[in-house]
Formats: structure tokens, C-alpha cells, sequence
């Protein structure tokens, strides 16, 4: 699997299942696109979560079979389609008619190899812009979590020296400075270890210093 980032703005998720999994899966895409999720009973967090004001969660009581799993790919037609039920059986046919569909599909009770079209949700890191995704391919979630967990703290200061980078990056070519030069100054200051503590430190000494290390570069 090559590992992508997708944006799902104004799209819509389809989740079948409204347990403890299918909860998570919905908290995690509604940050970003319309989610609903098709259950005969509810997480008790994804109740609160879809009762909130200007959620884009919406909750739907009911236990479809195969036939209406189809039924409500074809009438929805969802960007990512969620298997996260616990019957293994509908899980299968959710998988199925999203394929069929060509819709993307996430099937949690499989981990491992996947079929064509299917989709691993990873665990994330953040900091502003910033994002990092881990997978271990299904084969150990508490790995992932571990992994997230230390590379969170080796990220610290990661979104704020995007920010600047390019900031100074677009700096440098009102500037008309030479195009190996630039990319020479800009590579220079998100390997200075000076910068990146003074952007931790907070306040315009983050600029302030990679701007040294700037004019540094560009007067060799």
C-alpha cells in the first residue's frame, strides 16, 4: 500500500456501525467532512458527539443487510465508505458493494493484507500544518500508538517552523534570490538547531534568528 493523504472537505463518510470503533472513525473524519453513521445503537460518546451544535455527524438507527448496505452506497455516494459493525458477514458486504461501487473502503475486523480499493486510517501526529502518519499495515495497533507517542515530542515546533520556512521561502524569491541559493538558505535554517529552540522560546526570536542564518548562507 503507498500511503496518501486525501482531502475529504465537503465529502461524506458512510459508517456502518455505532459502537466503540465506529465512534472513533467518525470522530476522526468529521473534523473534516460530513459523516454518517448507520447503526441500531450508538456509542454513548457518539451521541454526544453528533448532538453538539454544528456537528457534522449524523446518526441513522437501523440494521441494514446486504441488500440495503447497497442501497445506501448507491444513494449517498460517499467518498469513504466505513466497515466498523461487529458481523463479520456485513462487514463483508459493506467491503463488497463499496468495491463494487469503486468507493474507498475502510474494513476494521481486517488487518494485514487488504483488497483493491481498501483504505488504512493511520495513526497521526499534529502540529499546526504539520502531519505525520504511522501504519504497521493492521499488524500492531499498539506499536502504532507507541510510535505516535515519541514521535509527538521529536515534532514539537514542527508546524511553527513550517509557518516560517515559508514564509521566508516566498521572502527570498520576492527577493529574487537565485533558486539554488534559496533553497540552500531555507534547507539551512530547518537544520539549525539555534532556530529551532528559539521557536520553541516563543515570540520573534524564531525569526529573528533564522533570519541570521539566512543572510549567513546568502553571503558565503
Amino acid at each position: 500500500m503507498i500511503p496518501l493523504f486525501h482531502d475529504l472537505n465537503d465529502e461524506l463518510v458512510l459508517v456502518f456501525g455505532g459502537g466503540s470503533v465506529g465512534a472513533r472513525k467518525a470522530d476522526r473524519f468529521a473534523a473534516e467532512a460530513r459523516v454518517i453513521v448507520v447503526s441500531p445503537r450508538f456509542h454513548q460518546s457518539l451521541e454526544t458527539a453528533a448532538a453538539d451544535d454544528g456537528s457534522s455527524i449524523e446518526l441513522v438507527r437501523g440494521s441494514p443487510d446486504a441488500a440495503a448496505v447497497r442501497d445506501w452506497i448507491e444513494r449517498t455516494s460517499p467518498a469513504l465508505v466505513i466497515a466498523a459493525t461487529n458481523d463479520p458477514e456485513i462487514n463483508g458486504a459493506v467491503e463488497t458493494a463499496a468495491s463494487d461501487a469503486g468507493v474507498l473502503v475502510n474494513r476494521t475486523d481486517r488487518a494485514g493484507e487488504r483488497d483493491s480499493g481498501s483504505v488504512v486510517v493511520p495513526a497521526t501526529v499534529e502540529d499546526g500544518p504539520v502531519r505525520v502518519a504511522i501504519s504497521t499495515g493492521g499488524r500492531s495497533p499498539a506499536l502504532s500508538k507507541a510510535l505516535r507517542e515519541r514521535i509527538q515530542a521529536e515534532i514539537e515546533g514542527a508546524g511553527a517552523m513550517a509557518e516560517l520556512s515559508g514564509s521566508l521561502r516566498e521572502e527570498l524569491k520576492d527577493r529574487d534570490v537565485d533558486p539554488d541559493r534559496r533553497r540552500a538558505a531555507i534547507r539551512a535554517v530547518v537544520r539549525s538547531g539555534p532556530v529551532w529552540k528559539a521557536l520553541q522560546e516563543g515570540g520573534s526570536k524564531g525569526r529573528n534568528e533564522a533570519e541570521r542564518v539566512i543572510e549567513g548562507v546568502l553571503n558565503e
